[in-house]
């Protein structure tokens, strides 16, 4: 059996968990939501990026909607990383106040939803690995991490309106060569991007604390 139908068995075996006080939470398996596929199962790490709303010039985003069938998923990632690289937009997480507010929130989870694995707050967007846990459906996580940010942002910024872009990337893990390189491409984005010259210097990311061992 091959990886991807490995986890579609996976999906269609777990497919509803049970939630606190027996309330059955169904998770998804495949699916899509826009021109993005998704895949939710529990017990899968899953690397997932999200951005925010203005961190992609508008005839971008229309590109790649109309390049959506003709373009694999490789492709359109490379394509939207290589924009979000250049800090495109109001780079509202560059402010220390609110990148670490993204980091609270999602720590603040961690082991209840889901275990934290890896994470990098960028000026525009953020990556992020965790292992969903059973009961708590990948997109109702992501719901939650932009629904409470946004709020609290846009009251620090004394603004109204979107603040995070309704779609996010994810990519389940598939071994242990993949998970590596996932961590250390996190990891390495800030350096990548031109913001330091070592992963560990960036004040918004795991790569310290996984240097350091903690």
């Amino acid at each position: 059996m091959g990886a991807r139908a490995a986890l579609l068995a996976i999906g269609r075996l777990a497919a509803c968990a049970p939630a606190p006080g027996g309330k059955m939470i169904k998770h998804k398996g495949w699916h899509s939501r826009g021109y993005l596929p998704h895949f939710d199962s529990p017990g899968i790490i899953q690397s997932i990026t999200y951005r925010l709303w203005d961190a992609l010039p508008a005839d971008v985003v229309e590109s790649l909607m109309a390049d959506a069938e003709t373009m694999d998923d490789a492709a359109k990632y490379a394509r939207v990383e290589e924009y979000l690289n250049a800090g495109y937009g109001a780079c509202y997480l560059r402010q220390p106040q609110i990148a670490e507010i993204i980091e609270g929130n999602w720590l603040h989870f961690d082991g209840k939803r889901y275990k934290l694995i890896a994470w990098v707050v960028m000026p525009n967007h953020v990556h992020v690995m965790i292992e969903i846990f059973m009961g708590h459906p990948l997109d109702r996580v992501i719901h939650s991490w932009k629904s409470y940010t946004a709020t609290v942002a846009n009251g620090l910024l004394k603004r109204k309106g979107k603040f995070w872009f309704a779609d996010y990337y994810d990519r389940y893990i598939r071994d242990e060569r993949h998970f590596a390189n996932t961590v250390n491409y996190i990891h390495e984005n800030p350096v990548k991007a031109g913001l330091v010259a070592k992963a560990e210097d960036w004040p918004y990311s795991s790569a310290r604390l996984w240097n350091t061992g903690c």
